[in-house]
């Protein structure tokens, strides 16, 4: 019973030792001098990396805002075709994303809602992520690869039709 106290309190001695060994950052920069020449050097580069203060820097806006999003403009039309039979509540181009209301896919009899993302400028499968869900909860994830895959052929039979032209 000792020996586990002892294992114990040295465990807690040694995580208290690498946190204290952690410090504030400025060790790395050797002194408060280095930090503010560092600091200059960093304003008279043409893109400056902003040093980051406190943790509420993380979450200030300083996203630049010319930054644009590319989508395939083939897996787009193609998830608003195979899905056609959703009504659309929202679309954002410039993101990627399509949030679709429930609605009954001809023949079937159970109503879908869909949200689409379409992350990548590639006509690849890794550029579409599709989530379904029915008024009784989940999809099935045969269903939502089915509906991946019908989106996907209908983007390369897209593409195709456009490079005959």
């Amino acid at each position: 019973m000792t020996m586990k106290r002892i294992a114990r309190a040295c465990g807690i001695v040694m995580a208290g030792a690498a946190l204290a060994s952690c410090g504030s950052g400025n060790e790395l920069l050797g002194s408060r001098e280095a930090a503010l020449e560092q600091r200059a050097n960093l304003a008279r580069t043409a893109d400056p990396q902003p040093l980051r203060s406190s943790v509420f820097d993380l979450f200030a806006n300083n996203d630049d805002p010319n930054t644009t999003l590319e989508v395939n403009r083939y897996l787009w039309q193609a998830s608003l075709e195979v899905l056609d039979f959703l009504p659309v509540e929202s679309v954002d181009p410039f993101s990627g994303v399509i949030v679709t209301g429930y609605g009954t896919p001809p023949g079937g009899g159970r109503a879908y809602r869909a949200t689409v993302y379409v992350q990548d400028p590639a006509l690849d499968a890794r550029s579409l992520k599709v989530a379904l869900e029915s008024r009784g909860g989940a999809v099935s994830a045969d269903t939502v690869r089915a509906v991946e895959d019908a989106i996907l052929t209908r983007a390369r039979q897209l593409r195709i039709r456009d490079s005959k032209l």
